[in-house]
């Protein structure tokens, strides 16, 4: 897997069609240059459907043909998911795809015209003076398992984060209409918690209720954790609550629905953790990643769907360049500017990695140790958070391991970092 410009440049030869594609949700543009930058052909608007892909792919043989090319390469912007479609079928038809930064077009669509005008035609011939140059990449499309996985994790992210629409718009009703609940339950997901909110959510119903028939309806579920103590606490906040009177019958309905999406997203999220949990069987590796003490089914699992076959990879560092924790600095001259990790690549990866070291850090007392090490060394000891960094970085070249070489984890080789420092101390 090359990432150098120069190895990019070296594919675009005599030989190659370069085709521009500016894509859209419903109609597509394209133009064709040859390796120098000379346009072969006139300007193509094609629909987002089976015909449009037909007369693109007539259009492109034509002027192969026409041009004596034998390869194909056609760069486009990753504008959303639009062009998800498009990209099988040029991959059935022998076209290589290659995806240039919408950021680059942006900034490059000047240098022709000396104008900032973004347009339908101007787009596909920035974007194919790109990919000339070399200043494209290569996208990766999961296939078979990997993308089940990704699909499976990237429906896992969506529910979550409706979870955690609902979670907060059902502490801010607690917060108008009963704002002492919380000092009862420090979690209302609870059982005990849920079935109050369900069915007697407001104090006066609470109140109404008692002691005795609270204690009761939790002995119906058979909960245990909680008992008349609880319930006493309960029914005394109910007493001295401050919450809002007025609109009850509405405000009982609002948490009702909450609660009903609330049941719905956990159905829907357990049902597709089951989903990641079969597919991540089926990677080689995977069972001694989650051998690894502190690492849980998501981070190995999210990993994974961020990355993919991790053997397209030459090197750890590549993934690490993918995460957007590669180093970046700037520097000129003899002002020596601050070092920060880029944040270029797969932004959700990368969120991953740094999420699921915190727990890592504070049950695998081997990355524990390292964390304590790297913020205490003597003459260059680094902020916390930059030590979670590189110990991502750590884990990284770890889960590159397990997954190429199929090797078992080993803690006290991770360890090299301390013994290595120590024995040079000594010397």
């Amino acid at each position: 897997m090359k990432y150098s410009q120069n190895s990019k440049i070296m594919q675009i030869s005599e030989k190659t069609l370069i085709i521009g594609v500016d894509i859209a949700s419903e109609v597509h543009f394209a133009r064709a240059f040859d390796y120098r930058g000379v346009e072969l052909a006139k300007i193509l608007r094609f629909t987002n459907d089976e015909p449009g892909f037909k007369e693109f792919a007539a259009w492109v043989e034509e002027i192969k043909s026409k041009n004596h090319k034998d390869k194909v390469t056609v760069g486009m912007e990753p504008t959303g998911h639009y062009w998800f479609n498009i990209a099988p079928f040029l991959k059935d038809h022998s076209m290589k795809i290659v995806l240039v930064n919408p950021f680059h077009v942006k900034r490059s669509k000047e240098l022709d015209d000396n104008n900032p005008t973004k347009n339908d035609r101007k787009d596909p011939k920035t974007i194919a003076m790109l990919v000339k140059d070399g200043r494209y990449m290569e996208p990766y499309i999961p296939e078979g398992v990997y993308s089940e996985l990704r699909t499976a994790m990237d429906t896992r992210w969506h529910i979550v984060k409706q979870l955690n629409v609902i979670r907060n718009k059902v502490l801010r009703w607690l917060s108008i209409y009963f704002p002492e609940y919380r000092t009862v339950f420090g979690d209302w997901e609870g059982k005990a918690a849920l079935i109050v909110l369900k069915e007697f959510p407001l104090p006066k119903q609470i109140i109404e209720k008692g002691v005795t028939g609270i204690v009761a309806r939790w002995k119906q579920d058979k909960i245990r954790a909680v008992g008349i103590k609880r319930a006493v606490a309960l029914v005394e906040a109910a007493k001295r609550s401050v919450g809002v009177k007025e609109g009850i019958i509405s405000a009982m309905n609002d948490i009702t629905m909450l609660l009903e999406d609330y049941d719905l997203k956990m159905a829907q999220y357990n049902r597709v953790m089951e989903l990641v949990e079969q597919h991540s069987k089926q990677i080689p590796g995977m069972e001694e990643i989650l051998k690894i003490k502190g690492i849980g089914l998501i981070m190995a699992a999210g990993f994974v769907a961020e990355v993919g076959d991790i053997k397209r990879f030459e090197h750890s560092k590549q993934i690490q360049k993918l995460a957007g924790l590669n180093l970046k600095e700037n520097s000129s001259g003899k002002h020596k500017g601050k070092t920060t990790i880029s944040k270029r690549g797969r932004s959700r990866l990368r969120a991953i990695l740094f999420q699921g070291m915190l727990p890592l850090v504070a049950q695998n007392a081997a990355f524990k140790e390292l964390h304590e090490y790297y913020t205490t060394r003597k003459g260059n000891a680094l902020g916390k958070k930059q030590s979670l960094v590189l110990l991502c970085c750590k884990l990284i070249r770890i889960f590159y391991a397990l997954l190429t070489k199929g090797i078992e984890y080993d803690s006290q080789k991770m360890m090299s970092d301390i013994r290595r420092n120590s024995t040079s101390e000594a010397a």
